[in-house]
């Protein structure tokens, strides 16, 4: 990798790879698991992690102990007061230590026992509870950004800009396409850890790809793309880039990156879904604002960058719909209103929101109202 000549300040690309898999192969002790605990720091859209060992084999998230962290130093808490607690709440296989080792993602709780204030996810989690029955489904488009060490895209001229878009959408050649690699091994690395991931594919602008994950019921939409996410910035930490989910990584004529939720219900999947379908749309169209205020961490801030009405997007400001329509808000797919059921596509939550917030609001105005 470092033939491109951007990693050579980069630290972890220079280390050598062969020593620490030679360790990495040695015999575990029986009954030792090394458990990696997963949350959202307080900026509501960067992961941490830390490990710790277990004298057993979990076989359920439920065994798993809680655990605590120090908040003062991820934006969650004041010094004189830092411990903030960690809640176990899915578990996966984890590809990086292989064997019976674990990955954790955990939701986060004040020392009085309140969720912190990035904790989205016990919100969803009741929201999902109190519908249920409604069988809600989710798939998300995760894109993301490739960049070097000086937070310039992958691959990029070093003192200009590649060819204007066109070429690079699902291409292939190493003058379309950039980090390869990187996208093969993640797309591995969910299988085995058990995300529910359901393809990927090179984006629009160069070193822009995707990936998404779904259908996945209820909670656990957000729980498998959290994880996704880290497995996807721990597989770029190997080669020294950098992962970025910001919406508008490049100012100018390229495009952004969003994280477009495709959502149904039981009805909807239905003979003559297309009639739940949109009602739903109705539903949206009357609470547009309080979702762009869902739909990133920052209250609709970063997505303003990106929701222009130009590069495949709708205006912040206007709800729209329409089948086909890659210029709407809400688009319904050409095989949905051709079948009369199916899901429709919500095309405003961006690349850097919280998925449990974006499934919570979709859930909270088309079903429970």
């Amino acid at each position: 990798m470092a033939s491109h000549g951007v990693l050579e300040n980069s630290p972890n690309a220079a280390i050598n790879k062969a020593v620490v898999q030679r360790l990495m192969t040695l015999p575990m002790p029986a009954n030792k698991v090394l458990a990696t605990y997963i949350w959202i720091d307080g900026t509501g859209e960067n992961v941490r992690c830390k490990s710790r060992t277990l004298d057993f084999i979990p076989k359920d998230v439920s065994e798993l102990p809680e655990w605590n962290y120090d908040g003062s130093s991820t934006f969650q808490s004041e010094g004189s007061n830092s411990d903030t607690y960690l809640n176990p709440v899915a578990m996966y296989r984890d590809p990086f230590r292989g064997g019976d080792n674990k990955l954790v993602m955990c939701d986060t709780y004040k020392s009085n026992r309140k969720p912190t204030e990035t904790n989205k996810r016990a919100a969803c989690a009741a929201a999902m509870e109190a519908a249920k029955d409604h069988k809600p489904w989710f798939g998300i488009e995760q894109e993301y950004t490739l960049l070097d060490m000086d937070g310039r895209p992958f691959g990029w001229p070093k003192n200009g800009f590649p060819g204007p878009q066109g070429p690079y959408y699902c291409g292939v050649g190493a003058n379309k396409v950039y980090a390869r690699d990187i996208v093969e091994a993640h797309y591995r690395a969910c299988l085995y850890a058990g995300i529910n991931i359901a393809g990927e594919n090179a984006e629009v602008m160069p070193s822009q790809w995707e990936f998404q994950v779904g259908p996945c019921e209820g909670i656990s939409a957000g729980d498998q793309l959290w994880v996704a996410r880290y497995l996807l910035h721990r597989v770029a930490e190997e080669f020294g880039i950098v992962v970025t989910l910001d919406p508008k990584p490049m100012p100018g004529d390229w495009n952004g990156a969003g994280a477009h939720c495709n959502f149904s219900t039981k009805s909807m999947r239905a003979d003559n879904g297309i009639i739940e379908i949109e009602k739903a749309i109705d539903k949206l169209s009357k609470n547009h604002l309080r979702h762009i205020q869902a739909y990133d961490p920052n209250g609709g801030k970063d997505n303003e960058r990106r929701l222009t009405g130009r590069h495949e997007t709708s205006s912040i400001h206007d709800f729209s719909a329409g089948v086909a329509n890659r210029g709407a808000s809400v688009r319904i797919p050409r095989s949905v209103a051709e079948e009369k059921k199916g899901y429709l596509e919500d095309r405003r939550p961006s690349s850097n929101c919280d998925p449990y917030s974006v499934t919570e609001a979709l859930v909270r105005t088309c079903v429970l109202e």
